[in-house]
């Protein structure tokens, strides 16, 4: 799917398929670029912020056309 300028975030990178254990998607704020993980496993799930070795939210620029 093609994100619309009224999309909140952009999804950068998809791993694990429909038949996998576990899907990860890293997902990036177009506001902030502040990237979030977020999982999924059967019937859970989660989303975290991303962090640097040093603590700090892993913060991208979203590419110019994405914007």
């Amino acid at each position: 799917m093609k994100p619309t300028k009224t999309d909140r975030f952009v999804c950068t990178e998809v791993s694990g398929g429909a038949f996998d254990a576990c899907q990860c998607r890293v997902l990036v704020d177009r506001q902030t670029g502040v990237n979030y993980l977020w999982t999924t496993g059967g019937y859970s799930g989660g989303l975290t912020v991303m962090v640097d070795a040093d603590g700090r939210p892993i913060v991208t620029s979203v590419p110019r056309e994405e914007k």
